[in-house]
């Protein structure tokens, strides 16, 4: 009698599957391989127990990760509030110093009333009368944004006209560094710096229209009745160059710039007559050029060849003539338009002539003097990184001296009269 094995639940468990497609059965593996044999049930379970308890774990990781980082986020965003809140408490603290500066400035030397500091004191600091002064700044604060009073995101109004104007003034005026007016007008290094840029821009937008025009022809009568007071009919004033150290200039153009000083140089051509107004002005010329180089290259002669000159006539020894001269040095060419001195002036006629026009032709000489003695900034070598900086700075200059000459005509004729 055949024995057949008693029946075991769990033994469906460990029978083979027949395989897909096929009509045979798989057979059944054998026990003693333990990597094909099917786990158990109790193993099975445990196994998913521990998956879902790391799961649980991972999802917990990751909501402690979560919560964390909102918390980082919160605690940035309420330093970032307690930072906005004490940069506006020190805002509040800074409107209320700025306050009492802008109104220790005008105390100082804008006051109508009383100021602390006179005509006189202030003629020194800005190398201008008050009026002069003013005007100015007006005449920007229309007409340039950047001198205008804006308020920032927190409310604040910016530096005032007079906190800016005055610094480009202190700027030209001393030739002081940008973050030096800090201690005084509590303006940064930057804003300094646009301060000077803005300003020269806006006094040659605004005034060289009047002041640096050519002679029309009322002033031609008055040059030319001076030229006659003095000596010399016909003169429209004297004509010479001057030179302007360049202390940043690129590496690449000192070969260009520098001449028989060694150093980096940019040359200036002006001419001026004897109230020290200066007529035309060019600047820009290479340092190794000399003055004829320049006159090669200037428009002092375009009106004549182009016959747009004003015409007028003068006697000089019996001899009519129709247009004007310079008074220049040896170094320009022989020209009709320019009267230099006799080198070697042998009759006391000759001599004569020679000590007059040396000393009425040191008349741009003079006007040379008085603008970099005015404005420092020209005296010392330039620290800009271009020539059209300081083509601007310098034309600004000459801007604002012929506003100062005009000033002082205006105050001589008052007080003469």
């Amino acid at each position: 009698m055949q024995n057949f094995p008693k029946w075991d639940p769990h033994m469906v468990q460990q029978l083979p599957l027949e395989s897909e497609g096929s009509g045979k059965r798989s057979e059944p593996e054998s026990p003693s391989v333990g990597a094909g044999r099917k786990r158990p049930l109790a193993f099975n379970t445990t196994l998913d127990e521990c998956s879902d308890k790391r799961l649980d774990q991972g999802e917990q990781m990751i909501d402690l990760i979560s919560k964390r980082s909102k918390d980082r986020k919160k605690q940035k965003e309420e330093e970032m509030k307690f930072g906005m809140l004490h940069s506006l408490m020190a805002k509040l603290v800074l409107d209320e110093f700025v306050a009492d500066m802008y109104k220790k400035l005008r105390e100082e030397f804008s006051n109508n009333d009383q100021p602390l500091y006179g005509d006189d004191k202030f003629r020194r600091r800005f190398r201008m009368r008050k009026p002069l002064f003013m005007k100015i700044v007006n005449q920007l604060s229309e007409t340039d944004r950047f001198f205008q009073q804006h308020p920032d995101a927190s409310m604040r109004l910016g530096a005032s006209a007079m906190q800016k104007c005055t610094t480009a003034i202190r700027m030209l005026a001393y030739d002081c560094a940008a973050d030096q007016v800090d201690e005084y007008l509590k303006l940064g290094a930057t804003t300094a710096r646009h301060c000077i840029t803005h300003f020269v821009d806006g006094v040659i937008r605004e005034f060289s229209a009047e002041y640096l025009r050519k002679p029309t022809p009322e002033d031609m009568n008055r040059l030319l009745r001076e030229g006659v007071e003095r000596g010399f009919p016909g003169m429209l004033g004297s004509i010479d160059c001057m030179h302007w150290e360049w202390k940043n200039c690129p590496a690449g153009w000192k070969g260009m710039y520098q001449g028989r000083s060694k150093t980096a140089t940019v040359i200036l051509e002006a001419v001026a007559s004897w109230d020290l107004w200066i007529w035309h002005a060019l600047f820009g010329t290479p340092g190794s050029c000399n003055d004829i180089n320049v006159l090669q290259r200037s428009p002092v002669f375009d009106d004549i060849l182009n016959g747009r000159a004003p015409q007028f006539q003068f006697t000089v020894n019996g001899n009519t003539y129709n247009q004007g001269y310079y008074l220049t040095d040896e170094i320009y060419p022989k020209w009709e338009t320019f009267i230099d001195a006799i080198t070697t002036p042998q009759t006391p006629k000759q001599r004569l002539f020679t000590t007059k026009q040396e000393s009425i032709g040191k008349d741009v000489e003079r006007a040379f003097g008085v603008l970099q003695a005015r404005f420092a900034i020209i005296r010392r070598p330039a620290l800009a990184w271009s020539v059209e900086m300081l083509w601007k700075i310098i034309m600004a200059c000459i801007i604002m001296h012929n506003m100062i000459v005009k000033m002082s005509a205006i105050v001589i004729l008052t007080i003469g009269s």
